[in-house]
């Protein structure tokens, strides 16, 4: 085994020369370089934008079509990318065809250029949203009459839950969706991190949830805007990223836009989840939130000894016409926190009524004009002791345990 030979003293030199030499002409090339980099990067930016609007467009007609007619529903907030989709979907025809319908939540706390700019996108792009809103309200003055102004500051769950959550799923009842489109992304941040292009969600039965943006980033968003003339939330001209409720989200410094997570950094300002952790969700795409609102309460086919009971029956009972027994009658809300803490109570009731009382529930929120007009319900739950000829009153206790509803019924029996 012979070692190599080392090599000259002069070869030595000679390669420190010619490795000088290279790196003298690597630095006569820099700019020439710097200018053929900035060129790769710029037709790669190109390449994948017009590989994202491709894929986009080409998964908002997949799943129109193999929806099959059946109803599709958009929630839209208009923030950055939601516009984006609505072009894409403008341009697929599918806006003024009404085969996607536009759902837009208004929570009363929007700015009013939101508001505003949902009217110039209706016009542009040919379609009328539908606008759903915290239930029994119509306007800001309706919500804090029922719930209070300060509602997000006292309780941010509960506000989420009747601002957004259950509007948001009474929505996609009301057109019947089974398809729903969104505007999530990966770079949205970490809760969204593995996200899919397309996934099942767990309500309605399995609705499928379509993100055609996922694999965009927010440069993507305002490239393309840029690129296609797109009209955007003119509030990202005033130093917002993204737009919510004007309450609590805030201006951020436009260098810090494009940092990941950066599009959402200025939203949930100063807001906070029971558990201490700094909100980053609205509410609605929290884990379990939707299935939540959608979960009835003393279900029969789970076996509640809760009777169901529709408006006609209720009508029975007010004209004293339905059977000998009295009723006691609970009109609630599903997603409303007192009517859920009151279901354990309320079932063991019904377990073992009162002779000759018939428990019985009606869903209040989707027969709102009905109870309101019939029997004077503002707010959920309310309980009534209906009598044989008709005549009611109502539970004005807070109290609402088994031992406590029973003993006001005994007193309506003895009168």
């Amino acid at each position: 085994m012979f070692a190599p030979a080392a090599p000259h003293r002069c070869a030595r030199r000679t390669m420190l020369r010619g490795g000088s030499e290279r790196s003298r002409r690597f630095r006569r090339n820099a700019s020439t370089t710097q200018e053929e980099i900035s060129s790769w990067v710029e037709k790669a930016r190109v390449s994948r934008l017009q590989h994202l609007e491709e894929q986009a467009s080409t998964t908002i007609r997949k799943a129109v079509e193999a929806a099959s007619g059946e109803p599709i529903a958009f929630p839209c907030a208009l923030i950055a990318g939601d516009v984006i989709m609505l072009e894409l979907m403008h341009r697929l025809g599918y806006l003024t065809s009404g085969a996607i319908k536009v759902l837009f939540i208004d929570t009363f706390h929007l700015f009013p250029e939101t508001l505003e700019f949902l009217a110039d996108v209706e016009q542009r792009y040919g379609f009328k949203a539908q606008v759903f809103k915290a239930a029994g309200c119509n306007t800001k003055d309706d919500y804090d009459e029922m719930y209070g102004a300060d509602l997000w500051k006292e309780d941010i769950e509960e506000y989420d839950k009747i601002c957004k959550v259950e509007p948001f799923s009474r929505a996609l009842r009301t057109v019947g969706a089974v398809t729903m489109f969104n505007g999530r992304r990966r770079d949205h941040g970490k809760e969204r991190a593995h996200l899919e292009i397309i996934e099942e969600a767990a309500v309605a039965g399995g609705m499928i949830k379509v993100q055609p943006l996922v694999y965009w980033e927010f440069r993507d968003i305002f490239d393309f805007a840029k690129r296609e003339s797109v009209k955007l939330h003119p509030l990202h001209d005033d130093g917002y990223p993204s737009l919510g409720d004007a309450k609590d989200t805030v201006r951020v410094d436009r260098d810090k836009w494009f940092e990941y997570a950066g599009e959402r950094s200025g939203r949930f300002v100063g807001l906070v989840n029971k558990d201490g952790s700094a909100k980053s969700e609205c509410g609605i795409h929290v884990d379990g939130a939707i299935r939540d609102a959608e979960r009835d309460l003393w279900e029969t086919d789970k076996g509640s000894h809760v009777k169901l009971w529709e408006v006609p029956h209720v009508i029975e009972a007010l004209e004293g016409t339905n059977d000998d027994n009295s009723t006691l009658l609970v009109v609630y809300a599903p997603w409303c926190k007192y009517c859920q803490a009151m279901e354990d109570a309320f079932e063991d009731l019904a377990a073992t009524p009162p002779a000759n009382v018939t428990v019985a529930k009606l869903r209040g929120d989707a027969v709102r004009d009905f109870v309101e007009e019939k029997l004077m319900t503002k707010s959920f739950p309310s309980i009534y002791f209906i009598d044989n000829v008709g005549e009611y009153v109502r539970y004005e206790s807070e109290t609402r345990t088994p031992e406590a509803i029973s003993a006001w019924v005994a007193e309506q029996n003895l009168e």
